[in-house]
């Protein structure tokens, strides 16, 4: 058995969550552990883990973490409610939601300050999701396919504007926002910043790889909605792909036959994960392994300012 391996690039973590582990970390180093986490902070179970034994507890129940406890949330966004719920609690509070995530978020408040009603493409029950439908509780509608735009009623359809989950790519919302545009013809459209950056050029990444391998391995969760998007963005070219969450995931019966095998990972997994499947698959045959690059991201998001290695003020409750 011999076989191709080709790296897509970018690949894995992204700025966002580059930001959010380390304002963990930091927090840990500049405060003491334990630190309270709302949420896993990132959808990686290995990422997770491993701020567990660096003294992070994770919870979904600010009830659970004792008063004056410092929380902080995790990237995907919080509901205004979970801040006043935190500041009630008398906790002390590190904001690590992702920079694009709050532009969303600060784009629902002016849309409902203006009256206007707001349509939020994206999937039902992801923490992003429950995020941002709680920016404007009133005039929100989540729609998820394209039937949900044929049912979708509006109280006035020349005030209507729509937002999306950051993890989905143009190529994700292209259909539905297509319908939407032709059933409303004045709905305001979001700007092309609004989508992730990151989440459309892994999954340019996976198709360049999937024109030149048999399989694609995505390293990620399986509960991380943009690995499994990388997962359907593979297939849908053809080729066959398969969702690992480590090297361990691999069967060795998926290579029979396979001249290129390409790799890449969702946005919250770390390279070293990458780093053991290519390893693992250089055991079972591979040959050589490349990188194929697209573009050079260079995204680096600011940390909060009230958090600064070696500082010591209290973090603000926001």
């Amino acid at each position: 058995m011999s076989f191709e391996v080709l790296l897509a690039s970018p690949r894995g973590f992204c700025a966002g969550v580059d930001r959010a582990i380390e304002i963990v970390e930091l927090a840990l180093e500049v405060y003491g552990k334990p630190v309270y986490v709302r949420h896993e902070i990132v959808h990686n179970r290995h990422v997770v883990e491993d701020l567990r034994r660096k003294g992070a507890v994770f919870t979904e129940d600010l009830a659970s973490i004792p008063e004056g406890s410092l929380v902080i949330f995790s990237a995907h966004g919080i509901a205004p409610a979970v801040r006043a719920e935190a500041e009630q609690r008398g906790l002390r509070s590190l904001d690590a939601t992702c920079p694009l995530v709050t532009k969303v978020h600060i784009e629902a408040l002016r849309y409902a300050r203006d009256g206007f009603d707001i349509v939020l493409v994206g999937h039902r029950g992801h923490v992003e999701v429950e995020g941002t439908l709680g920016h404007a509780p009133g005039r929100m509608h989540l729609v998820e396919t394209l039937a949900d735009v044929v049912k979708l009623e509006v109280s006035d359809p020349a005030k209507l504007a729509v937002l999306t989950q950051t993890t989905l790519s143009v190529d994700d919302t292209r259909e539905i926002i297509a319908a939407l545009r032709a059933r409303f013809p004045g709905i305001r459209l979001p700007g092309k910043d609004d989508i992730c950056y990151a989440t459309q050029n892994r999954q340019n990444a996976v198709k360049a790889l999937s024109e030149r391998c048999q399989l694609v391995l995505v390293v990620g969760a399986p509960s991380s909605s943009n690995s499994n998007r990388l997962v359907e963005v593979a297939a849908a070219r053809g080729a066959r792909a398969r969702l690992v969450e480590d090297a361990e995931g691999i069967d060795r019966a998926w290579l029979e036959g396979v001249d290129c095998i390409g790799v890449t990972a969702g946005a919250s997994t770390p390279e070293f994960l990458v780093n053991a499947v290519t390893e693992r698959l250089a055991s079972l045959g591979g040959r050589r392994v490349e990188s194929l690059a697209i573009v050079d991201e260079g995204v680096r998001f600011s940390l909060p300012p009230e958090l600064k290695r070696g500082g010591h003020a209290a973090p603000a409750s926001e």
